[in-house]
């Protein structure tokens, strides 16, 4: 992976090798992570956890990844650091193993601590390696690097079906084997990332957008707005679609993992197009339209019968998916320069109101149960009418 070229790829020079491992690692390090998730009916056996433990869990989880990654962004926006990627990807090992052999719940949460740890480690440094090997593609190579994510993230659940809920918590630890394969593939990464760095002359600067700072201001919390949207109504199928299909249609525990499978599934395919067709046609269009244009879908859900719960969530995962990708390269040029503060603010945001939204929802599924939940996030998506009074950008940055 080393090379003596600068360190911004030109436009015909996208580094697709370079690209294709930190998509690979994203996809090892998200399908670790989505494993806590899938393990949920599990271990809310195991140890007779209520859906409000569940739910702090995960908001143990995401608000572990949601604080600490705005900070590694902004410090490595000043100081990077390649080899950091391998650090936190160690942090997820150590957290799996813990998960694997937890003998009380508050070493499950200090296991999702962990692995929230790494994840805050990787996200902000992994995405800048993306936007580095672009070659003047960002939204391309940033929805390769996400489609990695989201596919692990798919994959989490599936492998859980087969092999963690049929062997029981412990076959968790075989997983640190895909641990140390991503910590050697990210070591590769680092030193490609870090021989750039010693090979870079100054990066081009862009010209400031023509927006007032309040303007600015205003359309940051615009896209955070929109992020609300997206991952609180996420949190509602990710957490809790399993329980759902098991209390509402009386499926069992593997099929309703499969369900959940092909719903994350359909999330991955939907993050490859977001970032190209905003390359294209520009990332305001995608945006709005990957939000609000799931709102008819999502409405109808609670309402529908097996098949077309598992029919209807298909689209609405791929059509949802393709917001992210769009929105974080809208932000990045919104404030070009700052890669690493951006991503982790976006990436932590993210991770952090799933997490908010996992513990409020279990609450409330304890409260009024867990088809109230499903009707009341199904308006979630109207939020996304925000995305009108988003600026067009017409210029293309560069890091």
């Amino acid at each position: 992976m080393t090379t003596s070229s600068p360190t911004l790829a030109a436009p015909q020079d996208t580094r697709f090798r370079v690209l294709g491992a930190i998509s690979f690692s994203h996809f090892l390090n998200d399908m670790l992570q989505s494993l806590l998730v899938a393990l949920y009916p599990l271990l809310k056996g195991n140890y007779h956890l209520s859906f409000a433990e569940i739910g702090l869990m995960t908001f143990t989880y995401q608000c572990t990844a949601s604080l600490l990654q705005p900070l590694v962004g902004i410090y490595t926006d000043k100081r990077p650091q390649p080899y950091s990627l391998v650090f936190g990807m160690s942090s997820t090992l150590i957290g799996l193993l813990m998960l694997s052999s937890a003998s009380s719940f508050p070493l499950l949460l200090l296991a999702a601590a962990l692995v929230g740890t790494g994840s805050s480690i990787f996200h902000p440094e992994s995405s800048r390696v993306a936007r580095m090997a672009s070659g003047g593609r960002p939204g391309l190579a940033q929805s390769i690097f996400q489609v990695g994510g989201n596919a692990g993230s798919a994959t989490g659940p599936l492998l859980a079906a087969l092999i963690v809920i049929p062997l029981g918590q412990r076959s968790v630890a075989w997983f640190g084997l895909a641990a140390l394969l991503a910590m050697y593939v990210l070591f590769r990464v680092g030193q490609w990332y870090a021989h750039q760095q010693r090979q870079a002359k100054k990066a081009s600067v862009v010209a400031p957008l023509e927006l007032s700072s309040a303007r600015v201001k205003l359309t940051l919390l615009l896209l955070l707005l929109l992020v609300f949207s997206k991952h609180f109504y996420l949190a509602s199928i990710t957490s809790y679609y399993t329980f759902y299909l098991i209390h509402h249609f009386q499926v069992g525990m593997q099929s309703a993992q499969l369900y959940l499978f092909l719903f994350l599934f359909a999330v991955a395919a939907g993050t490859v197009l977001g970032g190209p067709i905003g390359d294209a046609i520009g990332r305001k269009r995608v945006i709005g339209f990957s939000i609000l244009g799931v709102a008819p879908l999502a409405l109808a859900l609670p309402h529908a019968n097996l098949f077309w719960t598992a029919a209807l969530s298909l689209p609405i995962g791929f059509i949802l998916a393709s917001a992210f990708p769009a929105i974080l390269i809208y932000a990045q040029e919104l404030l070009p320069g700052k890669v690493g503060m951006v991503s982790g603010m976006f990436f932590g945001f993210a991770f952090g109101i799933g997490g908010i939204g996992a513990a409020v929802l279990g609450e409330l599924a304890d409260l009024r149960g867990i088809e109230f939940v499903y009707q009341l996030c199904a308006f979630l998506p109207l939020l996304g009418i925000a995305a009108v009074a988003l600026p067009d950008l017409h210029r293309k940055a560069r890091v």
